[in-house]
C-alpha cells in the first residue's frame, strides 16, 4: 500500500481536478481596473430581446466594436461601462465578442462553454 496515495489510483500522484467553465465567463488577458477593484473575469449572460436595442443582429454577429459597446454593458456581470470596453485590449474585447456571438446562434450551433475559451 502506498501512503503517498492521495487519489485512489495506487499511483501516488495529487488528483486531477477540471476547472469548472462557467458558460460565457471570459477570463481577462489585462484585467479591468476600477479604483481599488481589479475585474479578471466576466460573465456574459444571454441578453433578452430588448437589450439588444440600439443596433443588429448582423452587426453584433460580425463583432461589430460600436455594436458590442452599445450592448456589452447591458449584458456583463460584473456590468463593464461602455469607457471600461472602450479601454479594453483587443484581445479581450474579441474574447467578449465571440462569447455574446454564442449567445446568439441557435443552440445546436453553440460552441460548448469548455472550448469557447
Amino acid at each position: 500500500m502506498n501512503l503517498n496515495d492521495t487519489n485512489g489510483t495506487g499511483d501516488g500522484q495529487e488528483p486531477t481536478t477540471t476547472p469548472t467553465v462557467v458558460p460565457g465567463e471570459v477570463i481577462l488577458d489585462t484585467p479591468v481596473v476600477r479604483g481599488s477593484q481589479t475585474i479578471a473575469k466576466v460573465v456574459i449572460r444571454k441578453p433578452r430581446s430588448g437589450e439588444l436595442r440600439g443596433t443588429s443582429l448582423s452587426a453584433l454577429m460580425q463583432m461589430d466594436v460600436i455594436a458590442l459597446t452599445m450592448v456589452l454593458p447591458r449584458v456583463t456581470v460584473p456590468t463593464l461601462t461602455k469607457p471600461e470596453i472602450e479601454a479594453l485590449e483587443p484581445a479581450d474585447l474579441a474574447q467578449l465578442g465571440a462569447e455574446m456571438v454564442n449567445f446568439l446562434l441557435p443552440r445546436a450551433d453553440r460552441i460548448p462553454a469548455s472550448q469557447s475559451t
